[in-house]
């Protein structure tokens, strides 16, 4: 068989709990379960496996929020654990904050950050000016610099240079991300402290924004909005056999031959066996998810076809994720 040079071919991802699932070493992340939201914290150290920059990651994984009910309960848990953020960085109301919007408002999955900034509550003129403003609110900026490719600055330069000349005390990134997980795609956030490099993510890497680079403290707000053809390939093979197995284990139970139309395999417990990849898929089964995607890779792009993908809803989506964005930041600087 093929033998895969795996090195060649890393998950591209910008989400470190795409990393660490399919890690084959444990992480001692705090995980819990609050208003159907999925909240995950994990501290990385400077020496670590994932080429990641050290730091507080939160993850939190939600339903759709196309749904109202799903975003309204999304709305308070990231209103909540936000908070629990930024009492890690040492914020205050007294600081001034400037939130800056990631992305191309012209790409409809990149245009999170840009749209997210139009509904950002902007106090900082008003601060200057020594206008009455009410203590509930705190001093905030916001701005989006678009991108080198419409500019022609580099976008880290772009944003030294307003932190230079207006000395916040605290930076907010919003940027759109990419997984390297079907699921997590318009359905989480990623929040860290540890900063981001615009691009990773779809092999456009740009130079790193953080708090070594602005010599303010970071917080990186970043949402999912596309994932490869290789993500997709290799995650609908997996799919693909557990779908397989629970079939099988169905076929001959009585009660199988009542239920019509298609049914929701992962709610059930589902293991595929080395056993069962072979018979369903041969070779190909056997392989590990990191060698499946490892050879999805070497397929599509050398043609061209490791192409990056949306969901058909996206712009609908990207609403709504905005909406939950600027909810959370107006909600967490601003007591309203």
């Amino acid at each position: 068989m093929h033998e895969i040079d795996l090195k060649k071919y890393e998950l591209r991802t910008d989400m470190l709990v795409d990393l660490t699932d399919k890690s084959k070493e444990a992480y001692n992340a705090n995980t819990y379960v609050f208003n159907d939201v999925k909240v995950s914290w994990l501290k990385l150290e400077s020496e670590n496996n994932f080429n990641k920059p050290a730091g507080n990651y939160l993850t939190l994984e939600f339903l759709d929020v196309t749904d109202t009910n799903n975003l309204n309960k999304v709305k308070e848990v990231l209103k909540q654990e936000m908070k629990k953020m930024l009492n890690l960085i040492g914020y205050n109301k007294s600081m001034n904050t400037c939130v800056v919007g990631l992305g191309n408002r012209s790409s409809t999955p990149d245009s999170l950050g840009p749209k997210v900034i139009d509904n950002v509550i902007v106090t900082k003129h008003l601060f200057d000016m020594n206008e009455s403003v009410d203590d509930k609110f705190s001093s905030v900026a916001a701005f989006y610099p678009g991108v080198t490719g419409q500019t022609g600055i580099e976008t880290s330069d772009f944003i030294k240079a307003v932190v230079d000349k207006t000395k916040p005390d605290l930076v907010i990134l919003i940027d759109a991300l990419s997984s390297s997980s079907i699921s997590r795609v318009n359905k989480s956030i990623q929040i860290t402290d540890s900063g981001i490099t615009p691009g990773s993510g779809v092999g456009n890497k740009r130079k790193e924004i953080s708090k070594k680079t602005l010599g303010v403290p970071v917080l990186a707000i970043g949402v999912p909005t596309v994932t490869s053809a290789t993500v997709i390939v290799a995650d609908t093979i997996n799919y693909m056999m557990k779908n397989f197995v629970y079939n099988k284990k169905l076929k001959d139970k009585k009660i199988d031959k009542l239920i019509k139309g298609p049914v929701n395999y992962l709610k059930n417990d589902v293991k595929v066996t080395n056993e069962d990849k072979q018979t369903f898929l041969g070779l190909v089964g056997t392989l590990s998810y990191q060698e499946l995607s490892a050879l999805t890779y070497e397929v599509l792009t050398p043609i061209g076809y490791n192409l990056m993908v949306t969901p058909k809803e996206v712009d609908f989506v990207i609403e709504r994720l905005t909406d939950l964005i600027s909810f959370g930041i107006n909600n967490t600087l601003h007591n309203i």
